[in-house]
């Protein structure tokens, strides 16, 4: 089995919009993401065809150009980016170390940035009412110069995305 080695460290966006930005990668990634092991080429050969075409069955003549564009083409770069592992003796894939990186893009899950957005978005807020309030003659607040709130608040959001960066 060939499995990617040389690829170190997570992909950039820049490159899974790459990845994504063709129907049939896009394709291969949420195929595998729907079976989450071994998939044979000629299966996801046969999927992606159905997809290409209102003809039943698939005409021979996409079954092979698709075929043909997995091996020579899409394969060959999502084993780079190891985002699967494909075993060219058995014809088959799987998913690899920066698969789930890829799926998120696909399946729409932004849940952890939207958290982390969310909790900057409410430390912004409670910074700038923090701020006014010390403007103000707000007992223990006002005691407080407004700009060393403004520096606990940034140090909060900085602290924050360090973590959520970590993590």
């Amino acid at each position: 089995m060939s499995v990617q080695t040389s690829r170190s460290g997570s992909l950039a966006e820049s490159e899974i919009f790459h990845i994504l930005g063709n129907d049939r990668r896009r394709a291969i990634v949420q195929l595998l993401a729907e079976h989450q092991e071994r998939v044979d080429v000629s299966d996801v050969a046969t999927t992606i065809a159905e997809g290409e075409t209102d003809t039943t069955p698939v005409p021979n003549n996409l079954y092979k150009s698709v075929y043909v564009s997995l091996q020579q083409t899409h394969l060959p770069q999502l084993e780079e980016d190891a985002v699967i592992e494909y075993d060219p003796e058995v014809k088959t894939i799987q998913p690899g170390p920066h698969f789930d990186e890829v799926y998120q893009y696909v399946d729409g899950d932004t849940d952890g940035q939207e958290t982390i957005l969310q909790l900057h978005l409410g430390l912004c807020v409670l910074g700038l009412v923090l701020i006014v309030l010390a403007a103000t003659t707000v007992p223990l607040v006002s005691s407080v110069d407004p700009v060393m709130w403004s520096v606990l608040v940034l140090l909060a959001v900085a602290a924050s995305s360090l973590y959520s960066l970590l993590s």
